[in-house]
C-alpha cells in the first residue's frame, strides 16, 4: 500500500528537479535524490528501494495516513 503512496507522492511532484528539491528538503542523501530526479517518469521503479529510507512509514504517519496492518 505505501509503495502506491510513494508512486503518487512521485507523480504529484512530476519533474526531475522538483523530484530532488522536495527530497533534498526531507533528508535524502544528494546521491539518492539525483538518482530518483534522474529517473523521474519511472515512477513504479522509483518508489521502491530507493524511496523507502525517505518515504517512511513515519512520514505516512505525519501525513495523517492510517495503517493498515
Amino acid at each position: 500500500m505505501r509503495h502506491r503512496l510513494r508512486v503518487i507522492q512521485l507523480k504529484q511532484w512530476r519533474r526531475g528537479p522538483t523530484i530532488y528539491r522536495e527530497l533534498r528538503a526531507l533528508g535524502a542523501p544528494s546521491a539518492v535524490a539525483h538518482q530518483v530526479a534522474a529517473n523521474s517518469r519511472r515512477w513504479w521503479r522509483n518508489s521502491g528501494q530507493l524511496l523507502n529510507r525517505v518515504l517512511t512509514l513515519a512520514y505516512f504517519d505525519r501525513l495523517g495516513v492510517p495503517r493498515l496492518s
